[in-house]
Formats: C-alpha cells, sequence, structure tokens
C-alpha cells in the first residue's frame, strides 16, 4: 500500500481545535509553546479559547492550522511513526503546503510560524476590504469556470482559484467580477454558486503584493531537502529540490490551488490511502469526490491518532 499525508487549509479552523492533544501528550504541547514564543504572543489561547473573529483573521487562522498539523505530527513522531517511512508523498491545500514542508524537515516550525503570520498579514493588506471576493461554484468541472471567469472580469480580474474537486471550483478576484461570475454560473447550469465569507480574494493576481512581500521573507529563510517528495500546489507533482519548493511557495500566493490534480496525480502514482493531518476533515471530503477508491483516514484528535497507530503498526 502506497499512503501520502495532507495537512489542511484555511476554513478547517475551529476554536478549540488541538486543545484535547496539547491536554493528553506533552509532544503536543512542546509544539504549541514553541510557536506562542516564535511569534511573541498566546496564540495557543486563541487557537483553544477563541474568539472566532480573531481566529478567523487570516494572519491567525494561518499560523494556528499549521500548529495543530505539527502538533499531530509530533504526536506521532514521539510514538514511533516516521512519515517518509510510512508514506511516499506529502501535500497540504494552500498555506497546508507550509505544514508539508515543517513535517518533513524542509522547514523549520518557529521559521514557519513567522512566515505564515507574515503571509496571512501580507494578503490581508493586498486588497482593501470590500474590493475583493470569493465564491465557490458548485456542479461544474474546471474548464466551464475558467470560462465564466473570463467572461466575467471584463477590465477586472477574475480567475479560477482553487480546483478543489469534480464540481467544487473556486474563483477569486475583484467583488464585481465574482458576483457577475456566479450569475454566469447560475444561468450556466451550476448547481450552486455561493459568494465565500473570506477577507481577501486567494490566489489571484491581486495578491501580487503579498507574493512579493513573501518572495523577501523566503530567500531569508533555510529550506533543507524534504524527507518525502511534495506534491505542490502550482505543479500538481512531486518536488523535492528545496530551491524549486521556495520558489513555488512565492508563486502559490497568486496562482490556482491545483488540489484535485494534486489527487489524482498521487493515485496515478499508485497512491491508495490518504491520511489527512490536522484540524477538520475537509480534505477527506474532497478526496472522496475525487477518488473514491482512496481510503482516506483522519488525525487530529487522540482517539483518531490511536486508529491510525493501529493501521499503521500491523
Amino acid at each position: 500500500m502506497k499512503r501520502a499525508y495532507v495537512f489542511p487549509g484555511q476554513g478547517s479552523q475551529s476554536v478549540g481545535m488541538g486543545k484535547a492533544l496539547a491536554d493528553n501528550f506533552p509532544e503536543a504541547r512542546e509544539t504549541f509553546e514553541a510557536v506562542d514564543d516564535a511569534l511573541s504572543r498566546k496564540l495557543s489561547a486563541l487557537i483553544f479559547e477563541g474568539p472566532d473573529t480573531d481566529l478567523n483573521l487570516t494572519e491567525n487562522t494561518q499560523p494556528a492550522l499549521m500548529t495543530v498539523s505539527m502538533a499531530v505530527v509530533n504526536v506521532l513522531k514521539a510514538k514511533g511513526v516516521d512519515l517518509a517511512q510510512t508514506g511516499v508523498y506529502v501535500a497540504g491545500h494552500s498555506l497546508g503546503e507550509y505544514s508539508a514542508l515543517t513535517a518533513t524537515g524542509t522547514l523549520k516550525i518557529e521559521d514557519t510560524a513567522r512566515l505564515l503570520k507574515l503571509r496571512g498579514e501580507s494578503m490581508q493588506k493586498a486588497v482593501p476590504v470590500g474590493v475583493g471576493a470569493m465564491a465557490a461554484i458548485l456542479g461544474l468541472d474546471m474548464p466551464e469556470v475558467q470560462a465564466i471567469a473570463r467572461d466575467a472580469a471584463g477590465a477586472d480580474v477574475c480567475t479560477a482559484a482553487n480546483d478543489n474537486s469534480d464540481g467544487q471550483v473556486v474563483v477569486s478576484g475583484h467583488k464585481g467580477a465574482v458576483e457577475r461570475a456566479v450569475a454566469l454560473a447560475t444561468e450556466r447550469g451550476a448547481k450552486r454558486a455561493v459568494m465565500l465569507p473570506v477577507s481577501a480574494p486567494f490566489h489571484c493576481s491581486l495578491m501580487t503584493p503579498a507574493a512579493e512581500a513573501m518572495k523577501g521573507a523566503l530567500e531569508g529563510t533555510e529550506f533543507l531537502p524534504p524527507s518525502l517528495p511534495v506534491v505542490t500546489n502550482i505543479t500538481a507533482q512531486a518536488e523535492s529540490d528545496p530551491a524549486k519548493l521556495r520558489g513555488l511557495l512565492v508563486e502559490q500566493i497568486t496562482g490556482t490551488v491545483r488540489w484535485r490534480e494534486s489527487v489524482l496525480w498521487m493515485a496515478a502514482q499508485g497512491v491508495t490511502e490518504i491520511v489527512e493531518l490536522g484540524a477538520g476533515k475537509v480534505l477527506s471530503g474532497l478526496v472522496r469526490r475525487i477518488d473514491k477508491s482512496i481510503v482516506c483516514r483522519n488525525a487530529e484528535t487522540p482517539e483518531e491518532i490511536q486508529a491510525l497507530l493501529d493501521v499503521l503498526s500491523k
């Protein structure tokens, strides 16, 4: 059996995530403390206690989700699980790619926490609130949504930002253009087309100022070779060269998240099981829609970690 480990992105967060891990495993507590120290603030208190409104701010959400994923990874490591021995690939959805790179030793967790805080801040600052928007188009495939985005754009920006699964594509850009895309999608047979409650238009050219900010920060950060190949959002195939991985993180800010293609590529390489490490079950749900033959597992709670350990020990 070939197994891949995947790491969730924005939208998977919830107040209280990871608390049971911190309560039950010293390795998890140490992970939260390491991030608190790196950011010189108690991000862990916000993760465990809220409020929602603060946790949902992009600059908080991004390091928070990475921390929960790494708490899971570090608990598994303490239990004798080596991702490189039990898996063949890692992948992450948007910010989850940073978690994947940290889990495989390319980035140090302290560096990742600081990078994600900057990433969240710079993405938020790139476009004034209310100027940009995102919308989910359900029931149409990627080429259909790309055509809708082109037709809706006019003089504005509107692009397919996330190819999440069959029949689930997210568009991003100027608010007026995204609203036009929602209307067009409805006319052209979408099951649903809904504006998303996000604070910025991620993964489109409006994020160029954020990409520039991240380019400088990433160039000043040490990147080591990953212990497992990383299936990246931009290429939808495995990459292992540290310099290339660094550059792809810059491209990712304005580029399309090719999640559906990433999962199909892993399946084509023989992956039959995908384990989501961290908060929520969003990616597992997407994987099931992309390829029903892939077995999906989750590891966020102590019970789920034990269930995964039982599987890995066989």
